[in-house]
């Protein structure tokens, strides 16, 4: 009999195989959903496949997450109180490894929720950034360059580090800084960086980077607040001292 597999757009699975998460549809894969639309957009099962990994004979692993949420009746928080040896006796094909890859995913959810949120960092002048960022550059015998990233309120969402070079300077490819500003969806920023030699001074390689930052931020509607030279246990503030690019 002749072999018509390699005319199959679908990869052909041998008897008794699982089906994985990478062998669906496009249109079935939640990696994929997730990567286009956010992780937020994917339903419980999508979420519940991702972790499973794979679905079990005859089973795609998106059937297989439908039927362990519907044992439980579609509670996530029944799922999470059952046993691994509940679930492999519950589900033909589920070993301890997915028994328990499912069981550690939903108690870091439950652990995720009982946590106090911590309020993110705020500043109010450039003294509340020179000590959230003095620990970080002030003692270091090389040059770094950081961003800032903030939302509302002043609140510090992200510190990046950009660029790390030597004793006097270094590189800072604004595309990069831009690129993390978008990303995370900042409203404005703060630069950062080092001075090793001790002179707070700013350069005019510093002038020149600060205001093309600003100008490439003022593109997006993102407001650059300052850029702070930190050497040792003392600082240099652009916006104290008035020379913050317009």
């Amino acid at each position: 009999m002749q072999d018509f597999s390699e005319y199959s757009d679908y990869p052909v699975q041998p008897l008794g195989a699982s089906i994985k998460v990478s062998e669906l549809d496009l249109s079935d894969r939640p990696r994929e959903k997730a990567l286009a639309s956010g992780i937020t957009s994917l339903t419980n099962a999508e979420l519940v496949a991702i972790i499973l990994g794979s679905g079990t004979p005859g089973q795609s692993v998106i059937d297989l997450a439908k039927a362990m949420l519907a044992a439980e009746g579609n509670k996530l928080t029944r799922l999470a109180r059952a046993s691994v040896d509940e679930l492999v006796k519950r589900h033909k094909g589920v070993g301890p490894a997915k028994a328990i890859n499912l069981l550690a995913a939903l108690q870091l959810g439950l652990r995720c929720c009982n946590e106090t949120a911590e309020p993110e960092p705020q500043f109010k002048s450039s003294i509340d950034i020179f000590r959230f960022m003095q620990s970080r550059v002030g003692m270091i015998s090389h040059e770094e360059f950081w961003i800032l990233l903030t939302g509302n309120s002043n609140r510090i969402r992200k510190a990046i580090l950009i660029s790390r070079g030597g004793i006097t300077a270094t590189v800072v490819d604004i595309r990069m800084i831009m690129r993390h500003a978008l990303i995370n969806s900042c409203v404005g920023m703060v630069l950062v960086h080092n001075h090793p030699s001790g002179n707070l001074r700013p350069s005019r390689e510093d002038d020149n980077l600060t205001k093309r930052v600003v100008d490439a931020a003022k593109l997006f509607d993102i407001r650059v607040l300052d850029h702070l030279i930190i050497s040792g246990n003392e600082y240099y503030s652009y916006s104290d001292v008035g020379r913050m690019p317009s």
